[in-house]
């Protein structure tokens, strides 16, 4: 991590290079060591990031120009628009995300909530058409003024979004935010079946909300999740939330209703290309997604197959805290930072 220009002297070890046939976990030479220094390195860089001396030196310094442009992709809605055009033309399904979280008023909700509509209309008027949709944030309709404000701007988005016959992907957040954020969602949904959340695996209630998902048929996206959640709530062993999601995984694929295996782990994709094989469930009736820049061999191989793959295209000018969540999901992403950096 580059703190204030100088470089921090004890860097915790990063992820290996990605392989595309071996989980680095299974195969270290001592995986229980892996493991502990990858949690202090994600743990190091949400913590780091969080101080605003950090994201200013990220905002400006050119050093992390090429990092950013990979994970975002664009900070307006046009720029985001012609990445969607590109993907759909190769054959890809989109989602659009406006990034920013916790609105701090309702008036900024409401702006928020004026987004969202101009990017279904851009996205009726655009030829993604009917292959793209959008996701939002709770906290960005208002959730923080309260349960009220962010579900009635919820509710104008659904309303705008059927006129286009177009769907809406709720995010989920932080762990404080997802017992709100489904009480919401359920209430809704009689009036707007045009819609949808995710789930995230390190969650110890996961198991439980996926089974809510399946009595509701509400379209579900499984994470494994990116927040830096405490171990009252979450897994912290990697071993544990993976053998999660392909629980979760395998009862989404065999009960719910056309579910989003959101994963760029190659062992767990080929764990659920088997299942879903096994259990004869059709391509059509699920899809994978995967984050704008990352593994883009495994979304062509995937699309080459006959699958179904979503890319989730982040846009807008609050990109940092998502940018650091990403870092943070693989710190081998900051040698590149620093190779740059030693280069001058």
């Amino acid at each position: 991590m580059i703190v204030t220009g100088r470089i921090v002297r004890r860097l915790p070890a990063p992820y290996p290079p990605h392989s595309l046939r071996r989980s680095p976990i299974a195969h270290s030479p001592n995986p229980v060591h892996f493991h502990h220094t990858a949690m202090l390195g994600r743990a190091l860089i949400l913590k780091t990031s969080a101080f605003s001396p950090v994201e200013r030196m990220v905002r400006k310094s050119f050093l992390f120009r090429g990092v950013v442009r990979r994970f975002i992709a664009g900070e307006s809605l046009e720029e985001a628009i012609n990445v969607c055009e590109g993907l759909t033309a190769k054959g890809f399904l989109v989602t659009l995300d406006y990034l920013g979280e916790n609105t701090k008023s309702e008036q900024e909700a409401l702006a928020a909530r004026s987004t969202y509509m101009k990017m279904l209309g851009c996205i009726a008027a655009s030829p993604c058409g009917k292959n793209a949709n959008i996701s939002i944030k709770l906290t960005q309709c208002g959730l923080d003024q309260g349960d009220d404000v962010a579900e009635r701007n919820y509710r104008q988005v659904l309303t705008e979004a059927e006129t286009f016959g177009s769907f809406v992907r709720v995010d989920m957040e932080a762990s404080a935010y997802v017992q709100r954020t489904l009480e919401i969602i359920e209430r809704v949904w009689p009036d707007h079946k045009n819609t949808g959340t995710v789930l995230q695996s390190y969650l110890y209630r996961t198991p439980d909300d996926v089974e809510l998902m399946i009595r509701l048929q509400m379209r579900t996206r499984l994470v494994k999740g990116a927040y830096l959640e405490p171990e009252s709530v979450a897994h912290k062993a990697k071993a544990k939330v993976d053998e999660a999601y392909v629980e979760c995984g395998k009862r989404l694929l065999k009960d719910g209703f056309y579910p989003a295996i959101a994963t760029h782990d190659q062992r767990i994709v080929e764990i659920l290309k088997a299942y879903a094989t096994q259990e004869k469930v059709d391509k059509a009736k699920f899809e994978f997604q995967m984050l704008y820049g990352i593994r883009r061999d495994l979304q062509e191989s995937l699309r080459s197959e006959g699958y179904n793959v979503r890319v989730y295209v982040p846009f807008g000018e609050s990109w940092y805290p998502y940018f650091t969540r990403r870092l943070a999901e693989r710190p081998a992403n900051i040698w590149f930072i620093l190779k740059s950096f030693v280069r001058g």
